[in-house]
């Protein structure tokens, strides 16, 4: 509003009000009258699903694929999942869609990858009624993405029960993760080949900037720093015909959040986001730093350091040159024109 000023500190406090109201849990305290630990990632899972139900989505209905709600439009994606019963071959695979508002990255010997504790989550056994069978049995569960939101939560499945301590405790093992991530290699086939011409033109804008830097121009290395000093444009993330999704696949680091401590119900949570290019804010309660992007690197794990427990991608933009834009404008001229006699023999 007009009557706040930006360099104000805005306090949380009636969100916090509203949070410890609708869950009751997240209020809960302990010795001394201090708030109990909770698992952030499960508030962050309960916070979206509340805003899921209130937020209502953004477009046209007449779009064919418009959705429901504003975290489904930009924080939802979608898999086709098939089951098969491994102990026979008399039951039929069955296919369904599933709903998500966050992938899981998978932990164990082998993982030292986000990009594998991820694929390894994409296909698992499960164990349920077999209506052949009429007893339980073996399935084999595979899912392939066929939905990309713009904004990709990842959480990393760090916390497993103790059954002799009676406690959550955590997977410290280093898992590294990128800045830039690529989500084509999760994706149904049919998906790779919609995000294909989006993921072209980012190839063709590197390989325009390779060649210019290689041939030494002069006038488009100059051109090149007008553009840094002035506001830039940029494609659309999404397909037309789907606000809110991903149309290359490809994704941008924007926050992490991390978990210092040995288990869930004990130790400290550390938000950190993007700023500018080459600076993010640490967030650690009141206090506010600024760190580089070496040390949102340190943050993939192996010790008792500041562990990344969930990570927010956003979407990567292309970029649209000068060149490109004016022969845009031009075919929307070209555009006009032409329905100039059109409107003019209809009257």
């Amino acid at each position: 509003s007009s009557g706040i000023n930006a360099e104000w500190p805005l306090r949380p406090g009636v969100m916090l009000k509203v949070l410890h109201m609708t869950f009751p849990r997240f209020a809960e305290r302990g010795e001394g009258g201090v708030f109990q630990q909770q698992d952030a990632n499960e508030c962050w899972t309960e916070i979206m699903r509340m805003m899921s139900e209130y937020l209502p989505g953004e477009g046209s209905t007449n779009t064919e694929t418009v959705r429901k709600s504003y975290i489904e439009q930009y924080f939802g994606g979608e898999n086709v999942t098939t089951m098969k019963c491994s102990e026979t071959e008399a039951e039929p695979e069955t296919k369904s869609i599933e709903k998500w508002t966050q992938l899981r990255c998978h932990i164990n010997t082998d993982v030292r990858y986000m990009q594998v504790g991820l694929t390894m989550g994409l296909k698992e056994n499960i164990e349920k009624t077999s209506a052949t069978l009429e007893r339980n049995a073996v399935y084999v569960k595979t899912s392939n993405v066929n939905r990309l939101p713009s904004y990709l939560t990842i959480n990393f499945i760090r916390f497993f029960y103790k059954e002799k301590e009676n406690i959550n405790a955590k997977v410290l093992k280093d898992i590294k993760f990128p800045m830039e991530y690529d989500a084509f290699e999760l994706c149904t086939p049919e998906l790779q080949t919609k995000i294909t011409p989006a993921r072209d033109r980012f190839e063709a804008l590197r390989m325009k900037k390779i060649e210019i830097e290689l041939s030494g121009d002069v006038k488009n290395k100059k051109n090149e720093k007008k553009k840094e000093d002035k506001e830039v444009n940029y494609e659309p993330c999404s397909f037309s015909d789907d606000l809110g999704s991903s149309n290359s696949g490809y994704y941008e680091l924007q926050a992490v959040l991390t978990h210092q401590g040995r288990s869930s119900s004990s130790g400290h949570y550390v938000a950190w986001v993007k700023h500018t290019e080459d600076n993010w804010i640490k967030c650690d309660d009141e206090k506010l730093s600024i760190v580089k992007e070496e040390d949102i690197l340190k943050l993939s794990g192996g010790g008792d350091w500041h562990v990344a427990y969930t990570l927010l991608y956003g979407p990567k933009r292309l970029e649209i040159w000068e060149d490109e834009k004016k022969e845009e404008d031009k075919k929307e001229e070209d555009k006009k024109e032409e329905a100039v006699p059109e409107m003019e023999k209809m009257e």
